[in-house]
């Protein structure tokens, strides 16, 4: 994988590019796919930006949203784009396989692939041209980078900082994580400067649930969460019948996991939600302890050093079991 500085010199020879992100995308994957697309189409490229699934509701105010293509749905027209592609932009994903059903087309796609990425360990021999750097607080924060670096900073516009913004707020928890850097503030004053409006954008992306997301969130707080001190642990199972009955969509527990470290003393939140597929995992820590790491070497998952994700095959009661098994391991740890 080549420096992604290289490719500047090729931004300004009009090609068909396809960006694309990891499945269920959140604001940071949007928002980075959707603030790139806005700058690529100001060269001239003709640029779609494809989804390897659905998204949650509260992103469908971000400006050009309405254009993209969920692959799961549009699999043909997908599939065409991928292969038509001069360019691909992979963001905020560094595995082929985050992208769950477009990962054999990627694979055989022979045009130039970029990364843009901030999580750990990256898949650097199936892309041309990339970054991959753990010390961003956001992809987002990285496609700033990228759009200042190539001397472009001029074409950032509302609409680019508007999609920019949400990344660097939803992946930074409204910049209380240590990953908001000096350089995260100096980006969010210039695209202020530039004239955007953030309460809006804060308000769409956590003011825009229905109600039975809210009764969904007391029920799962009162009925499913197990708090295990001597480890300084706690623990969230959200059922089949759960979602069902709350009519929970894509989207609706984002975030949930970080209820609990909010409780005094937790260092390791962990929540695990029953899908028709899988049973998939969300944790959060706080200081030294290490959720990449216990992903990948128990969920098959990943992520960073204080968030991160995986999965399991596993029925919900098997796999919470077997979580509660493990973090006995890390009692000295999590002390």
């Amino acid at each position: 994988m080549q420096a992604i500085d290289l490719f500047f010199p090729r931004l300004t020879t009009v090609s068909k590019v396809v960006i694309t992100m990891h499945q269920k995308p959140d604001g940071d994957a949007m928002g980075s796919a959707l603030g790139l697309y806005h700058f690529l189409q100001s060269f001239g490229h003709d640029v779609t930006v494809i989804s390897p699934t659905n998204w949650a509701n509260f992103l469908d105010w971000m400006p050009g949203i309405e254009k993209v293509v969920d692959y799961e749905r549009w699999r043909d027209r997908g599939k065409a784009l991928i292969s038509e592609a001069d360019w691909i932009f992979c963001l905020d994903f560094n595995v082929l396989h985050r992208t769950k059903h477009m990962e054999q087309p990627l694979t055989q796609a022979q045009c130039t692939k970029i990364l843009i990425d901030h999580h750990e360990q990256p898949q650097a021999e199936a892309f041309a041209y990339g970054i991959s750097d753990t010390s961003k607080s956001s992809t987002c924060e990285m496609v700033y980078d990228f759009i200042v670096a190539s001397g472009h900073a001029d074409k950032l516009s509302i609409d680019i900082a508007k999609c920019l913004y949400t990344g660097v707020m939803t992946d930074t928890g409204s910049f209380r994580f240590p990953s908001t850097t000096a350089s995260v503030h100096r980006m969010v004053a210039h695209l202020k400067d530039l004239g955007l409006e953030h309460t809006p954008v804060h308000e769409a992306i956590y003011d825009n649930f229905l109600e039975t997301r809210l009764r969904f969130i007391g029920y799962a707080l009162l009925n499913r969460m197990e708090v295990f001190y001597e480890y300084n642990t706690a623990l969230m199972y959200i059922t089949k019948a759960d979602l069902q009955r709350f009519d929970i969509k894509t989207g609706d527990t984002e975030g949930l996991v970080n209820y609990l470290l909010t409780i005094r003393g937790i260092k390791l939140g962990a929540i695990v939600v029953d899908r028709d597929e899988e049973r998939k995992w969300s944790f959060r820590s706080k200081g030294h302890f290490d959720v990449n790491t216990f992903a990948r070497t128990h969920f098959e998952g990943g992520g960073h050093h204080n968030a991160s994700g995986g999965r399991s095959s596993d029925s919900l009661e098997t796999t919470a079991a077997h979580f509660k098994e493990v973090i006995k391991l890390y009692q000295n740890q999590l002390q």
